[in-house]
């Protein structure tokens, strides 16, 4: 286990930043007839200052990357490709939950983000972490990023910017609600357009994106129906983008995704909620783009069909809370051909009830369940879910909690050739298991709400990528990992202000058993300290900065050779609304503003300081 260690931060890039968020921070002093008021329009993370990013048109991930629950490791720009990681996670140990659904890639977790959504669709998304996690997620060990769907309001944006690097950008997005309504429910729709490209901040780091989305919404007084189709196409390119042996890489990924989803409610305590979808990836990987196809070539499809339920209902003391979600995966691959399948069927069933007394301390609840876990590919397994919490009567909340959840390894893993080649697999790979026991706190004080957790988890059989000296290839190898965190997020909201302000630390102890393992892709690639720091100032008379920040001591990696094992990465926004021009806002966006190499993933290169000038108008 590693030492708890005192965050050292390098002044020179820090104390700039401090100030300014210390300076933007003191702003209520200014008039309140001079704050503007914002037209309507969506917020795709509450966490976050920035909503739009610099390089790319918005996708769900661009509002996780300063998220303090979420830890982003970007490849190329993180719209490009982007492991998701939380506390202290891989990137497969990380779920995506659209309403009811579980929205899984069965290839790989580098494609779990692969949402083509619009995030002006979704509700500001919600980390699910514990046992919240093991009972609404889905083959995701450690944590869920949860969104549901936003009701559809009259409204339109179309958006452009431009910047370095030969970036550009362009959004529509239109919402119209039907006068009147259809057997007591409002008929709407909504749909957004949006195309990127660049020639990226660094030589053969180029992007072309596109993406279309649409939806049919239904709703009622207490219910809400969506129907969902989108598609989206991702070509681009990044030197040492998954293997660190200096050749220019690229993807090329096309995915759809329809679906169906209903929600039905009674109060905050009684809902249900169902759905269904369906969804194709199909990835075309080349090792070097100067000779296409010379590695295999690498190309996949996978296709999944899914279903899933769940809801809580309240009695008086007694409430229930279950799940249930069934999957059908399959996979046509030019390269992931050593294993023993090539399609699977997951089940997952929960069911957790509670228990609700009322006491002098205030209101305590418990809660006891299980969920079950099963694959027509590997053994089944039961978990359990167990918590207890007070609520005081000034709304401040204590809990306790311990809870499993498994998971099974994805093709990439287990198809890939256990002796040659680029990723080496283990056909042999089996369920994954991990326990979390958790304490935490959430309360106000000053303004401020802070939540806080203390946690412990053991990871068992954990597949992880890793590097042997004199072996040219990634392997998957199993390994115990137990991990221990702290974790502290703070947000205080004004009429003049907002800051959120976050802090994990991390220890880890693995034991890769009998594999010789040199170095560690992911689960050895952490942040034992990260800091986050957002803030959006509201200057008056349509003025507005939004600073986006995160400080992070790396854990040492023998892969990472550029950049140090500390970072202090940036992202600026300067808007201005033109209080006369009611709809249109300015902006001029700058991200990695201290320039920093910092190697979020080992062996990859860092993005470069990329800017961009845009106008959105807003109606």
């Amino acid at each position: 286990m590693h030492a708890m260690n005192f965050i050292s931060i390098k002044p020179a890039r820090f104390f700039p930043a401090l100030l300014l968020l210390l300076g933007l921070a003191g702003l209520p002093a200014v008039a309140d007839d001079d704050v503007y008021e914002l037209p309507k329009f969506a917020t795709y993370s509450e966490q976050v200052a920035n909503q739009t990013p610099v390089a790319s048109f918005a996708m769900p991930v661009s509002g996780l990357r300063f998220e303090p629950r979420v830890d982003v490791q970007a490849r190329n720009l993180p719209e490009g490709q982007s492991d998701i990681s939380i506390r202290g996670g891989v990137f497969e140990n990380t779920g995506f939950k659209l309403g009811a659904l579980s929205i899984f890639d069965p290839q790989t977790g580098h494609y779990l983000a692969e949402l083509p959504v619009a995030p002006a669709m979704l509700l500001s998304p919600t980390v699910l972490t514990g046992a919240n996690n093991a009972l609404g997620g889905f083959n995701a060990e450690v944590g869920t990023v949860a969104y549901g769907w936003r009701p559809i309001e009259s409204r339109g944006e179309a958006s452009a910017a431009f910047g370095d690097y030969n970036s550009n950008r362009q959004s529509l997005y239109q919402g119209w609600v039907m006068p009147g309504s259809v057997g007591g429910q409002t008929v709407a729709a909504d749909v957004e357009l949006d195309r990127s490209v660049s020639d990226g901040s660094v030589p053969f780091g180029d992007h072309d994106f596109k993406r279309a989305a649409g939806r049919l919404q239904l709703r009622g007084v207490q219910s809400q129906t969506d129907f969902f189709a989108g598609s989206q196409q991702k070509f681009f390119g990044w030197p040492d983008l998954y293997t660190p042996f200096g050749v220019n890489e690229t993807e090329d990924l096309h995915t759809q995704l329809y679906l169906f989803n209903h929600r039905e409610w009674t109060s905050a305590e009684n809902y249900w909620e169902l759905g269904a979808y369906y969804r194709r990836n199909y990835d075309d990987y080349e090792f070097d783009r100067s000779v296409p196809g010379e590695f295999n070539p690498y190309q996949h499809t996978t296709w999944v069909r899914s279903a899933s339920l769940e809801g809580h209902q309240a009695w008086e003391s007694f409430a229930l809370s279950y799940s249930a979600q069934a999957m059908h995966d399959s996979l046509e691959s030019t390269a992931l051909t050593f294993g023993r399948f090539h399609t699977r069927d997951y089940l997952k069933l929960a069911a957790v009830p509670e228990f609700t007394a009322r006491t002098d301390w205030g209101q305590v609840k418990f809660r006891a369940g299980a969920t079950y876990d099963e694959t027509n590919r590997d053994g089944s397994a039961v978990s359990p879910i167990l918590a207890a919490e007070l609520t005081r009567p000034d709304s401040t909340r204590f809990y306790l909690q311990y809870a499993g959840s498994t998971q099974v390894p994805t093709y990439t893993a287990l198809n890939s050739n256990p002796r040659a080649g680029l990723f080496r697999g283990n056909p042999n790979l089996g369920r994954e298991l991990s326990r979390n026991l958790e304490a935490g706190a959430v309360f106000k004080s000053g303004g401020w709400t802070v939540e806080t957790a203390v946690f412990y988890r053991q990871d068992h059989n954990l597949t992880d990528w890793t590097f042997a000296r004199g072996v040219t290839a990634r392997t998957a190898n199993p390994v115990d990992i137990d991990t221990f965190g702290v974790e502290v997020v703070a947000t205080r909201k004004t009429k003049h202000y907002d800051l959120i302000i976050g802090y994990t630390h991390l220890n880890k102890n693995a034991d890769y058993r009998s594999a010789v393992v040199d170095a560690s892709f992911y689960a050895l690639n952490f942040a034992r300290d990260r800091l986050t720091a957002a803030v959006v100032a509201r200057l008056g008379a349509g003025f507005e900065v939004r600073l986006d920040n995160q400080y992070r001591v790396q854990e040492k990696n023998l892969l990472r050779v550029v950049g140090g094992n500390d970072a202090f990465i940036s992202t600026l926004g300067l808007y201005y609304l033109p209080p006369r021009l009611r709809g249109l806002e300015l902006s001029v966006l700058i991200d990695n503003l201290w320039d920093t190499d910092f190697q979020e993933i080992p062996a990859v290169p860092a993005s470069r300081r990329q800017f961009s000038a845009g106008a959105a108008y807003r109606w």
